[in-house]
């Protein structure tokens, strides 16, 4: 029995763990841990900003509606002023304005709906690969990345991270992984650790927007789990009550 319950307790990590494991050895490239702070408030409303004006010009979210920004600690109004930049209303889904046919011609496939890519690539992955963009002249874009290669989106954060590159080190006398050498080009506006904050903001935002009731769901099943601990006791009393005079 202890087993089994042990067994019950393990499983929902291990398919958590597993698809990372998975994605980090598709690529080869070596996941970073995302440092997410779901109950900031202030990373939350930067990644929002973010969002809205770099990946919302191509990707849309058209299953998150503006007004629930409101749950992250904006009004209407701050939304319409600074975060709607269309025709579009507080109440209205995050839609894109170019059309799939024209993205598809332009990119060679159509960008995809980031509504949930948190929860479906996961934050380590998306962390990861807004890092590790670098230059390729090979590419039709001009760009690669290392945790996606042959990756059809440039850069476009670019300004801010700067210009850089990559080469692959292959440690063929030991079979062991490849080395990845980084060099930076050209600087951007912000340095390392701006960048990374600001990346960190914005997949913050990303996985909030795939879930924006995941904290108050998690707090929920603390509280559930407490209870239910509490209610194993009186039961577990009352079952040796029941069964002291059986032999």
């Amino acid at each position: 029995m202890r087993k089994l319950l042990f067994a019950l307790l393990l499983a929902p990590l291990a398919l958590a763990v597993t698809p990372q494991a998975a994605r980090a050895s598709e690529a080869g490239y070596r996941l970073d841990r995302a440092p997410l702070e779901p109950t900031n408030l202030t990373s939350l409303q930067s990644g929002a900003r973010t969002f809205v004006n770099y990946c919302l010009n191509c990707h849309g979210a058209q299953y998150m509606r503006y007004n629930r920004l409101t749950d992250i600690g904006l009004t209407e109004a701050q939304i319409r002023d600074n975060l709607i930049f269309t025709d579009a209303k507080v109440g209205d889904t995050m839609k894109v304005a170019l059309p799939a046919k024209d993205a598809k011609a332009m990119f060679g496939a159509a960008p995809p709906d980031l509504t949930v890519i948190g929860r479906s690539r996961g934050a380590d992955w998306l962390y990861t690969y807004l890092r590790t963009f670098y230059r390729d002249d090979k590419s039709p874009t001009g760009w690669n990345n290392a945790a996606f290669p042959s990756v059809a989106m440039p850069h476009v954060l670019w300004t801010m991270q700067g210009e850089r590159a990559l080469e692959v080190i292959e440690d063929k006398q030991h079979h062991g992984p490849p080395l990845y050498k980084w060099t930076q080009l050209t600087p951007g506006t912000m340095n390392e650790v701006q960048y990374d904050t600001m990346v960190r903001d914005l997949v913050n935002y990303l996985v909030y927007m795939g879930e924006p009731t995941a904290v108050k769901r998690k707090n929920i099943g603390i509280i559930a789990l407490f209870f239910l601990g509490i209610l194993f006791i009186f039961a577990y009393l009352l079952k040796k009550e029941y069964w002291k005079d059986v032999h």
